[in-house]
C-alpha cells in the first residue's frame, strides 16, 4: 500500500473529511488530494505531522512496515533506505572503481545510465 492510500485510509477511518484533515495539518485541501492519490510525496513535516495525529509510525506512513504502531530498528531503516538512491547518492556512498581504479563522477554517471538502460531494455 502506497503513502497515500494509507493517509486516506487513517483519514476515512477517523471520519474526516479532506477539508478536516487538511485543517488540522495545515495544508490546502488540494495538496492533501494530491498526497492521499500518489500525485506528490507530503514533506517531512507533513508526514510527521499525520504520524502524530493519527498516532502511527513514520515508517508505517511511508510503507516501511504494515504495522502502524512499529518502527524498524535504525539499522534496518538505514539499509532500505538505501536500496533506492539516486545517482549523486550512489557516487556519495560508493566508491565505484573499474580494475582497480576510481572512476570519475562522468564515467559513474555513464554507468548507472548504461546499468538503467540495460534494465529497461532487458525488462520492458
Amino acid at each position: 500500500m502506497k503513502y497515500g492510500e494509507r493517509i486516506a485510509s487513517l483519514r476515512e477511518k477517523h471520519s474526516l473529511t479532506q477539508e478536516g484533515l487538511s485543517t488540522k495539518l495545515g495544508i490546502t485541501r488540494a495538496s492533501l488530494s494530491h498526497y492521499e492519490n500518489n500525485r506528490r510525496e507530503p514533506d517531512y513535516d507533513t508526514i510527521v505531522s499525520i504520524a502524530n495525529l493519527f498516532n502511527v509510525s513514520i515508517d508505517y506512513l511511508i510503507g516501511r512496515t504494515d504495522d502502524p504502531h512499529r518502527v524498524l530498528d535504525e539499522d534496518v531503516r538505514e539499509f532500505v533506505d538505501a536500496l533506492e538512491l539516486s545517482n549523486e547518492k550512489i557516487m556519495e556512498k560508493f566508491a565505484l572503481t573499474i580494475d582497480g581504479e576510481k572512476l570519475t563522477p562522468e564515467e559513474a554517471r555513464r554507468f548507472i545510465a548504461f546499468v538503467r538502460a540495460e534494465r529497461s531494455i532487458n525488462n520492458g
